[in-house]
Order: C-alpha cells, then sequence, then structure tokens
C-alpha cells in the first residue's frame, strides 16, 4: 500500500479509555474474603475485562488456586507472589490487605462485575474502531472489502458476548423446572404445538411444531418440491410472527441457489394462485394484476428476510443471523440448500464428507447458541433412481453420516405422481387404463415422511400440492373430507 496513508490519530489516551479502578478493587477483596464470589462473577468476566495490569495479574493467580482446590486470601496470594518473585509488582503484601478492606458484599459484587463487564466492552469498540480503520487502509489491494467487513462484525459479536454464559451448568432442580414450565406452556395452548407453526396441520401434530435449537433436515430429489415446502414454511411462520405481533419470531431465508426475486415471485404465486411463469412473462389479466397487488400489499410487512449470496461459507451465514438477531429479533432460520454451502476453512485436501460434517455441526451449533429451529434442504443421491421402489431413505442423503447424526429431525419430500407421469404407457392399451386410473387416485398429494425425529415419533404424512403455484397444503382424503369442514 501506498505509505501517503496515515491512521487517524484518537484525542484519548490510554489512561482515558474507560475504566473504574474503584468497582475492580471492590470485586477482588470481594472475592478475596469468599471465594464462593469467584464462581458468581466469572459467569460474567474474565481475566480480559480487567482494565488495570496488577488486577490482571491478580484475577489470573485466584483463578489458578481456586481452580486447583485451594483457598485464595490475602496471606496465600501473597505467599505464592513471595516465591514467583512478584510480590512488588504488585505492590506488596499491603496492597492485597488493601484489597480485602476494600471488599463489597456478594450482592455488590456481581454489580461491580457488571460495570467491569461493561466498560471492558467499551474499551473492546474503541480497539475495534482503530482496527477497522487500520485494515481499510493497511490491508492488500486484494482483500474484498466484504471479507474486511464479516471480520468486523465477527469481531463486533464477539465482544458483545464475551463474558457472558448463557448455558451455565444447571442443578438438576432448575432442568426439571424448566420442562414442567414447557409442558405447562404446551397443556394451557388449544393445541398441541409448542413449537412454530408450519400451518401444516399433520405436521405439526407429529412433531409439536419447530422447537428451539432443533436442527430440521429436509431432503428430496430435484422436482420433489423441497423449495416450494421451504418457502411455505418460512412464509407460514413469518406470518404467524406478524399476525400475533411477536417481534422475536422473524425468519431468515438463506436463498442460495434462487435469487430473492424468484423466491419472492414464488410466494406471490403462492398466496395470489397465479402461476409464477405467468407472473415472470406477463401473462396477466386486469383482474391477476389487481389481484397481485392486493396480496403484495397485504404481505409487504410479514417479517421475512432474504439473503441470496450464493456459496456463503457457515461463518458468514453464522455471522450474518447473530446480527440480525441483534436488530430484529430472530425465530428460525431455512437454509435451500445444505450443499451448497461451504465450510468456513476450505481446504484443498479436506474430503467432502468431511466439509458437510463441518457445515451441520456448525449449524447445530448455531441453532442451539441462538435457541432457534434452523431449517435446511438436503439433496439425495442418485440411487434413489436406480431403484424400483423410489421412496427415500435415510442412506440415500448425500454425505449422510454427520447430516443423520447432527440432525434432529429428518424427513422426506416424495411425490410419487412425479415418477408416474415419467411412465405413462401408450394410450389405448389395458395398462394406459390402469395407469390413468392410479394417477387419478395420488393427483396433487405428496408424502412428507419422517424418518428420524430425535424427541417424537416417526411416520407419514400426506399434503396437498398444486404444482401450478407451488403449494403445498393440508391434504383431506375424500373418504374424511367432513371431518374437516
Amino acid at each position: 500500500m501506498s505509505s501517503t496513508y496515515t491512521l487517524p490519530t484518537s484525542n484519548l489516551s490510554p489512561k482515558e479509555l474507560p475504566h473504574n479502578i474503584e468497582a475492580e478493587q471492590g470485586l477482588l477483596g470481594a472475592i478475596l474474603l469468599n471465594n464462593e464470589v469467584f464462581y458468581d462473577v466469572s459467569e460474567v468476566i474474565n481475566i480480559d475485562h480487567f482494565y488495570e495490569a496488577v488486577h490482571k495479574t491478580i484475577f489470573e493467580v485466584i483463578h489458578k488456586l481456586i481452580s486447583k482446590g485451594q483457598i485464595a486470601t490475602p496471606i496465600t496470594l501473597k505467599s505464592y507472589f513471595e516465591v514467583e518473585k512478584t510480590l512488588e509488582e504488585i505492590g506488596g503484601s499491603s496492597y492485597l490487605a488493601r484489597l480485602a478492606n476494600s471488599a463489597v458484599s456478594l450482592d455488590y459484587a456481581k454489580s461491580y462485575a457488571q460495570i467491569i463487564y461493561d466498560l471492558a466492552v467499551r474499551r473492546g469498540l474503541f480497539e475495534l474502531g482503530g482496527k477497522v480503520q487500520h485494515n481499510a487502509i493497511e490491508s492488500e489491494m486484494d482483500v474484498k472489502p466484504s471479507d474486511l467487513i464479516e471480520e468486523a462484525e465477527k469481531d463486533l459479536y464477539q465482544i458483545s458476548e464475551k463474558g457472558i454464559s448463557t448455558h451455565n451448568v444447571q442443578t438438576f432442580k432448575s432442568s426439571v423446572e424448566e420442562a414442567i414450565e414447557l409442558a405447562t406452556k404446551a397443556f394451557e395452548k388449544d393445541s398441541s404445538v409448542v413449537g412454530l407453526s408450519s400451518d401444516f396441520r399433520d405436521l405439526d401434530a407429529k412433531l409439536g411444531g419447530f422447537h428451539p435449537s432443533d436442527l430440521i433436515i429436509i431432503a428430496g430429489r430435484p422436482s420433489m418440491g423441497k423449495t416450494s415446502l421451504a418457502t411455505n414454511i418460512a412464509y407460514n411462520i413469518a406470518k404467524n410472527a406478524y399476525q400475533s405481533q411477536d417481534k422475536d419470531s422473524s425468519v431468515l431465508f438463506f436463498s442460495l441457489e434462487m435469487s430473492s426475486e424468484q423466491l419472492a415471485t414464488r410466494i406471490l404465486s403462492e398466496q395470489a394462485k397465479i402461476s409464477s411463469n405467468d407472473i415472470r412473462r406477463g401473462n396477466l389479466s386486469e383482474n391477476d394484476l389487481d389481484n397481485l397487488v392486493s396480496v403484495s400489499k397485504n404481505i409487504l410487512e410479514i417479517p421475512l428476510f432474504i439473503d441470496d449470496t450464493p456459496a456463503i461459507n457457515i461463518g458468514t451465514l453464522s455471522s450474518r443471523a447473530r446480527r440480525l438477531k441483534r436488530k430484529n429479533g430472530l425465530g428460525a432460520i431455512v437454509i435451500d440448500y445444505l450443499q451448497l454451502l461451504r465450510p468456513s476453512k476450505t481446504s484443498r485436501n479436506e474430503s467432502r464428507v468431511l466439509e458437510i460434517s463441518e457445515i451441520t455441526q456448525g449449524l447445530k451449533a448455531l441453532a442451539k447458541e441462538m435457541n432457534i429451529p434452523i431449517i435446511a434442504l438436503s439433496q439425495l443421491s442418485r440411487q434413489v433412481e436406480q431403484r424400483e421402489d423410489k421412496k427415500p431413505q435415510l442412506s440415500d442423503l448425500r454425505e449422510s453420516g454427520s447430516i443423520e447424526q447432527d440432525s434432529d429431525v429428518v424427513m422426506f419430500i416424495f411425490r410419487e405422481e412425479y415418477y408416474l407421469e415419467k411412465n405413462a404407457p401408450s394410450p389405448g392399451t389395458a395398462e394406459f387404463i390402469e395407469w390413468q386410473q392410479k394417477m387419478d387416485e395420488i393427483h396433487g398429494q405428496a408424502d412428507l415422511l419422517i424418518l428420524k425425529q430425535r424427541h417424537g415419533p416417526t411416520g407419514n404424512i400426506k399434503l396437498s400440492f398444486e404444482s401450478k403455484f407451488t403449494r403445498f397444503g393440508n391434504f383431506i382424503s375424500k373418504e374424511h373430507s367432513d371431518n374437516y369442514e
């Protein structure tokens, strides 16, 4: 880079950066008088959150002693620093005694820890600003600006999350109480749907809705309707969130194959019941156009977000999901589709099976971290086409080991009509009459085969399918139609 660029200078000296020495002294003193305080505050802060170097050193030694099952007091710390010949570096034994005299109560200690954490975040933001400035000016020209932005976003998220643990060790009592609370909420509801509803009656009944922290795989061969089903589910979840004014249940749809415009066209087609092909070609009547405009106005405010970045990697996907959750709240993620994702770090020597394993593990970890369901579409291997029975099996998943292992739910979309239509016999023959009868029986039907559910039953669910509008719906058989009127 040219040397004519200079970094912007700050008017702040290191001593003027946000800090509170008294809070650090009071907290350390509280720990030295009662080591139980350490366990409470260590979920909020760590050594990096302290501003004063001496306090970093003292906190580190306290951590070492307590981790070994020893007591951390002014006396034991004095002995430790005497052996290490660093007692004078921390101000001598008198400073340790001073810390003990500055101690605050347990309740205050937690508040002091939060103050220390908040000030450390402010310093982190200041340092990040300098790093962003430096990278913008000094990085090589072959580094894409988008890469710099993603790095800054990752650093920003780490600053916001650092030191705050949402997955602490819990007592069995607290875990049971949480389970009872969930069961009570389910009991008080009018339906058995505890998670996010897909609006597909039989699917919700079988799964109980899409649950937080679950990784759900929807797999199928091409032309089975994977994208259509995922779009229907994403729209229904977002629509329900809008209608219930649930600001935390927006949906983020990662469309790695289709553009956002193509996906929006599909949704308009589904809702307006106008062929997406007619919409794209402008083959519309005046009534169709009025209907399309009316539908578009009704769905504009639905909290459905689309990211159509091709070949996105799991790290970038996670970063963007975290950012959206901070800004808008987030209830679910939908990914179309799994095999188009890239791992965070590519290696020429790494097999595709290992790459998929990293991706599925990353998606499951993200679902747990954000406490939301993640629905990912997956391709199936071609071996399905080589069998007489085209119904998919778990072994048909491409790179199936990690996908099956890391997921909570695996279901396959299967439309027998598609295969039967491809093998139509010659008209006028006995085989054609038999074929036509079979086509009439299964026309507009789809099977959703749930072959794995970690917390519930497996089984087959019938859905209706309108190929013209790429729209799935609740299946109502002729024999049972009266039950759903």
